[in-house]
């Protein structure tokens, strides 16, 4: 029953988790559009930054940015907050739930190193915090006005985490932690910068007074860095599906092209909103891709070896036998006796010969 209940657990709150994601850097993503897309020259009234026209869904849309504020604050103003913190509690919950209470097995790996469930849990926990106050700090300080420099270091400092996370956790533990990471950042940039710069802009405009533009400017700039984060974090989401990513020897220079790749997508969809072409972003994200498949190729193996039913093989009926009713049959059989699995994963069972054969592949 306890395995049943995490299940359902773990299936209501992803679900749950990408749906406040969706709704989160879909807006993220459309007022991107919109500031990239403004008429910003063309008979524009006194006040305004910009305006736009739109059709969609069967209507036609007229939207207006004020330059600093309206002469009077509408009652009914929306916030762009709740999506941004329901994805991080949800998150979070998910770690929680998938990695924090089943550590032993989803965060160890004993040929990576030899560490307890709680100092895993703590190296994730303390990656999330020590992460967030670093970032912080270079935010407020100098780097931050030279944004190809701040751009450049921040991605040597992810790489080299993942690097060096790799040589604790399991490989697919460490790449959820730097996708958690960079969400975790994304969200406190609207808790503690972006939604207290509105906040401030509202109330001096309630009092009819400009206010401080400084923070309009730090909200922009952390917004800016929510908008190229986006692309990575969410193919960290969907990575650990795909373990050709995460389980090659050298999952952390994968991440790092990935991210590059990521980034450079992202860069090109802004560019384009601008109406600023670049012929080169494209392709060139293509080509690192191509790259990273012949990289990450399996190693080719020997099919005169790998068969089971040869006359002489290498390995044993008996000996394949004992290897995955040692690893394997737990969770793939018919009726598991695993804590974490109802069901066998991928409707596959082992247990027995008959059904080893049919999944040689």
């Amino acid at each position: 029953m306890e395995a049943h209940i995490i299940e359902w657990l773990n299936l209501s709150i992803r679900w749950i988790h990408v749906i406040t994601g969706i709704a989160w850097i879909g807006a993220s993503f459309y007022f991107n559009f919109l500031e990239n897309s403004l008429n910003r020259t063309v008979n524009l009234r006194q006040e305004l930054a910009g305006n736009l026209w739109a059709v969609h869904g069967g209507g036609f849309y007229y939207l207006e940015k004020y330059k600093h504020s309206p002469e009077e604050i509408p009652k009914d103003l929306h916030w762009f907050k709740w999506e941004a913190y329901f994805t991080l509690l949800s998150g979070l919950t998910l770690l929680f739930v998938v990695y924090y209470y089943n550590a032993s097995v989803y965060m160890i790996d004993s040929s990576v190193s030899d560490i307890s469930s709680i100092q895993a849990i703590s190296i994730g926990i303390g990656t999330l915090v020590g992460s967030w106050i670093i970032y912080d700090l270079m935010c407020k300080s100098a780097l931050v006005k030279n944004m190809r420099l701040f751009a450049f270091l921040g991605f040597v400092l992810i790489v080299a985490l993942a690097f060096g996370l790799g040589q604790f956790l399991s490989a697919r533990a460490a790449y959820i932690h730097i996708g958690a990471l960079i969400g975790t950042i994304m969200v406190l940039n609207v808790f503690f910068v972006i939604i207290p710069s509105q906040k401030s802009m509202v109330n001096s405009a309630k009092k009819g007074e400009l206010g401080d533009p400084s923070l309009g400017k730090k909200a922009l700039a952390r917004s800016i860095h929510n908008n190229y984060m986006t692309l990575p974090v969410l193919f960290i989401m969907i990575s650990n599906h795909f373990p050709s990513t995460f389980g090659h020897k050298n999952s952390w220079l994968i991440l790092a092209f990935l991210i590059l790749i990521g980034v450079a997508v992202r860069h090109w969809f802004n560019l384009k909103g601008k109406g600023i072409k670049n012929i080169w972003l494209l392709p060139m994200s293509l080509l690192m891709l191509i790259a990273l498949i012949f990289y990450t190729k399996p190693p080719i193996i020997d099919s005169s070896i790998n068969a089971i039913d040869q006359t002489n093989p290498a390995v044993s009926d008996l000996q394949v036998m004992q290897i995955i009713d040692k690893h394997c049959v737990s969770c793939h059989s018919s009726q598991p006796t695993s804590q974490i699995f109802t069901v066998a994963p991928k409707g596959m069972s082992l247990d027995h010969f008959d059904a080893i054969q049919l999944n040689v592949d």
